[in-house]
């Protein structure tokens, strides 16, 4: 990965300066947003990193002494430079931008640095330009759609089994468009963690307490090809959206199972009967009932969370996992923790690594008809509104197949605009926002993606090697070179918090970043080295925009 070879040879300098071992130094090493108003350097070290991102008390105290050190060893000459004529201001706070810059007069430009400066808390490195460009280029290109994923940031990050439980609607009624939101999530959240190294096993639980199985929902006829419906209707609807299980189950799967479960809680003394006559597990601290959850009714039938229990047992049973994660709404916040204690109080330490993905609510979102309750309108709208759309745009292209691009854009448009903000957030939806070609929108990813491919195709098609970096010097060739530079930081970001928008920020930068570039750096007409040096930029750009819209759930459209 470009960057870890960037920032080991930061941090191998640094540790030198700071005397602490450069494998503590390097996730403090990060690289430096592109701004449009300015030049900015490649990677920054922030002190203040160094501290938030220590999970030991010792080793914030231990840099904050040898930092002390060190400027008690300079202390002479810092209060010589300040003139303060003050021999104990070296001590203050106020004199923590001086120390920078005396960290800074230790630190010594080379091959692989060619400026360092400081700002506000940070010690700032700019990597030399045309190195920048060969090692970033050629890492793109030779990790292809691993690119970002193989980062020393992942390195102390463990390989998990984890399990997925997500879309999950009730096969007796339609999709309901609540769904929607919950399989986009939970797609996402695989797809990362699958490209990550992770073993993922993505589970749809259908409501069907109190049904068969193979009950076709109303409507599903909608979705073509019967006899395949029949066999797997669930799977043929998912084909609409790209997305697959490896585990279609039930509530009614876990029937007699939840009975095996009251039994347990039974043996263990936590099953208690209320006057009313439903069972309950005591959930308070001081076990006077002031919190508690039912977990099966007056006439004997179990409830959701009895066969969520039971479903959680068995499926740590079978594929011993390290994470369970659950994408549902935030109305669902109460049960999930609610099942989470119950699992503990049983004994089972796993519930720890147990979590509930939350996601607000979808306002607003009508269709020409009205109001949207199911996902088939939903697709419908935007098929139709991206056709009109489609052949009303100058610059549409003549495809092959209309309505498949169609889809695959006007998904674009819903995934990105539901993945912009927290998922926690209820968001307020729009049509015409969501589809604007032009502003920071799917479309807009789509019609890049297309643009940069139709760019490759025009000069051959061809993996670009053995370029002239020297050609590649202009500040928006530098500006997409410092923007590709920080993917593994946004990948590793959002495998932390499990959140999308920021893969969607990167790639919305990533792509008005090339447009500026393509825009002001022609390959038609330039020279033949001039040529094949913009046009390995924009194969680059356009590789990585692919792999993270792939993340998100998207299928990049080479032609709109």
């Amino acid at each position: 990965m470009a960057a870890c070879a960037f920032r080991r040879s930061i941090a191998s300098q640094l540790s030198k300066v700071l005397d602490l071992p450069p494998e503590n130094l390097i996730k403090s090493i990060s690289a430096v947003p592109v701004s449009k108003k300015r030049h900015v350097a490649d990677f920054q070290l922030s002190v203040a990193s160094i501290e938030e991102g220590s999970s030991s008390d010792c080793l914030v105290q231990d840099l904050q002494l040898r930092a002390q050190k060190l400027a008690e060893k300079h202390k002479e000459a810092l209060t010589q430079a300040l003139g303060t004529g003050r021999s104990d201001y070296w001590r203050t706070t106020q004199c923590f931008e001086e120390r920078l810059k005396l960290w800074k007069s230790q630190l010594k430009c080379d091959a692989v640095v060619s400026e360092i400066s400081t700002g506000p808390g940070t010690v700032n490195f700019t990597i030399n330009r045309e190195l920048l460009a060969k090692t970033v280029l050629q890492q793109v290109l030779k990790d292809g759609t691993e690119y970002g994923t193989k980062s020393e940031l992942f390195s102390t990050v463990p390989k998990q089994r984890a399990v997925i439980e997500f879309s999950s609607p009730n096969i007796a009624k339609k999709f309901h468009i609540g769904h929607l939101r919950s399989t986009i999530i939970g797609n996402f959240i695989a797809n990362l963690k699958v490209a990550l190294g992770h073993e993922v096993t993505r589970i749809n639980y259908l409501g069907d307490w109190g049904m068969q199985f193979g009950l076709l929902g109303v409507g599903f006829q909608q979705f073509g090809d019967k006899e395949k419906l029949k066999s797997r209707p669930l799977q043929h609807l998912f084909e609409r959206l790209g997305v697959h299980f490896d585990e279609y189950s039930g509530e009614s799967f876990y029937r007699e199972k939840s009975r095996e479960v009251l039994k347990m809680l039974e043996d263990k003394g936590l099953l208690q009967k209320t006057t009313k006559g439903t069972g309950v597990v005591d959930l308070s601290e001081k076990k006077d009932l002031s919190s508690f959850s039912t977990v099966i009714r007056s006439d004997g039938t179990s409830l959701y969370i009895t066969r969520d229990l039971a479903a959680a047992i068995d499926r740590m049973n079978k594929y011993k996992w390290d994470t369970m994660i659950y994408v549902t709404d935030r109305n669902q916040s109460s049960h999930f923790q609610h099942l989470f204690q119950i699992l503990k109080l049983m004994g089972y330490d796993w519930a720890e690594r147990c979590q509930h993905v939350s996601f607000g609510l979808v306002q607003g979102m009508k269709t020409r008809k009205g109001e949207v309750i199911f996902l088939e309108d939903v697709l419908d709208e935007v098929r139709s509104r991206m056709l009109e759309n489609m052949a009303s745009a100058k610059t549409t292209k003549e495809v092959e197949d209309p309505v498949d691009t169609a889809e695959k854009v006007g998904l674009a448009a819903l995934i990105v605009q539901d993945f912009r903000g927290l998922l926690s957030s209820d968001y307020q939806f729009s049509w015409d926002r969501a589809l604007q070609s032009r502003g920071d929108t799917g479309v807009f990813l789509q019609y890049t993606h297309a643009r940069l491919h139709s760019l490759e195709q025009m000069h051959g098609n061809e993996p670009v090697t053995d370029i002239n970096v020297a050609c590649l010097q202009e500040p928006d060739a530098i500006s997409v070179l410092q923007h590709l530079l920080r993917y593994d930081e946004v990948l590793y970001r959002s495998s932390q918090d499990l959140q999308p928008k920021h893969i969607v920020s990167y790639l919305l930068t990533l792509s008005h970043l090339a447009a500026v570039a393509h825009r002001t750096l022609p390959v038609k007409g330039s020279t033949p080295a001039l040529a094949q040096a913009r046009l390995c930029l924009f194969q680059a750009a356009r590789s990585v925009l692919a792999n993270g819209m792939k993340l998100l759930g998207i299928t990049p459209v080479i032609r709109m």
